[in-house]
């Protein structure tokens, strides 16, 4: 059974940071691109980044670039998410996602964890 497992989210204050893990399990992490999506409330889910295999390629959103960094490690089978300079507007429920496609849309993964919220005050 796949599992993925988010944790590291939290309240925090306005231009702090957190950092979000996602633990993977039942499955060749190696072998899939990792992801991070959000949602905030009455709003769709937005791609955040992704990281390829084995880690050498990511993307980001424009809306987080500079201020987040997707890392990996296969032996460890996790993905992390350093978030800094976080804003008000980064608040919502942070999901980690695996699949073999290199995609920014989330129907393209094949797992998604359950999320983690994240609470940014101003």
């Amino acid at each position: 059974q796949v599992k993925l497992v988010e944790s590291g989210g939290g309240l925090v204050q306005a231009g702090g940071s957190l950092r979000l893990s996602c633990a993977a399990s039942g499955l060749t992490f190696s072998n899939y691109h990792t992801a991070w999506f959000r949602q905030a409330p009455g709003k769709e889910r937005e791609f955040v980044v992704t990281i390829s295999k084995n880690g050498a390629m990511t993307a980001y959103a424009d809306s987080v670039k500079g201020r987040f960094t997707i890392s990996r490690d296969n032996a460890k089978n996790t993905a992390y998410l350093q978030m800094n300079s976080l804003k008000p507007e980064d608040t919502a429920v942070y999901y980690c996602a695996a699949g073999r496609t290199w995609s920014r849309t989330t129907y393209d993964y094949d797992y998604r964890g359950q999320g983690t919220q994240v609470t940014v005050s101003s």
